[in-house]
């Protein structure tokens, strides 16, 4: 009877499970559709300042523009990611000269923390300070950080959403639209597979003070039959960076 009552129980719980899975993945399409094509409405009299000091002019309007709110909530240089953003940006500017801006929209109470990261990482790029969150108030973003990022037309109207630098498959959905392609998913598609082994899936570090550096080393073994390359790697914290080679690792 025991052995029944606990099937009944973990059949309730896989169920409440997917249930909510599936509710989750229907809340996040309802989102995204209700923000498609909508206009993204900017305040008068916008500065961009570089580290606060220097203001510069409001960057050109492109083609495309990346538009990307980071508030105060929570861990705000995790929030940041500003090498990745640096890198992104120096990429798109290459790649694409003259056709996307990337506008960032820095709402912090602490101007003092912002100033700081923005110094610590060297982000010479443009930021918008919104101290009194003006373009929050004006177009009422989503809560959830992952949605507080957007691909713009010429017009300021929705593409797309999503953080790029947060989720590789966003990035990839961005660089199709910019490029032109049809948004259609190629993972999987055209790409050379190979298999990989990790010698530990995570490390413990323990307590330390913030402004003690500690460094882990993950190594990674191609046991497949083609060359491995790493394409992107997202960190949960703009407190952490990631080095890594840009060579194939060949089998072996």
């Amino acid at each position: 009877m025991k052995d029944g009552y606990l099937f009944i129980i973990l059949s309730i719980i896989v169920l409440f499970f997917f249930a909510c899975t599936r509710r989750k993945n229907d809340d996040m399409t309802h989102l995204v559709k209700e923000w498609e094509k909508k206009e993204i409405i900017f305040p008068n009299n916008l500065y961009f300042t570089l580290y606060g000091k220097d203001t510069v002019q409001y960057p050109a309007h492109l083609q495309y523009t990346i538009l990307s709110y980071v508030d105060s909530a929570g861990c705000f240089s995790c929030k940041l990611q500003l090498p990745m953003w640096r890198e992104f940006i120096h990429r798109l500017d290459s790649t694409y000269p003259g056709k996307v801006s990337v506008l960032l929209f820095l709402h912090s109470k602490s101007e003092i923390e912002l100033l700081y990261a923005l110094k610590k990482n060297g982000f010479d790029y443009p930021v918008c300070i919104d101290e009194n969150d003006k373009l929050n108030r004006l177009n009422h973003f989503p809560s959830d950080m992952a949605f507080q990022t957007f691909l713009l037309d010429k017009d300021n109207k929705v593409l797309a959403m999503g953080n790029p630098i947060l989720n590789p498959k966003i990035k990839e959905l961005y660089l199709k639209i910019i490029r032109g392609n049809d948004i259609v998913s190629t993972a999987g598609k055209g790409i050379t597979q190979t298999k990989v082994h990790i010698d530990v899936s995570f490390l413990r570090l323990g307590n330390f003070d913030w402004q003690e550096e500690q460094k882990a080393t993950f190594i990674l073994k191609n046991i497949g039959d083609n060359p491995l390359v790493i394409q992107d790697v997202a960190t949960s914290c703009g407190c952490t960076t990631v080095a890594y080679s840009k060579e194939p690792a060949l089998p072996g």
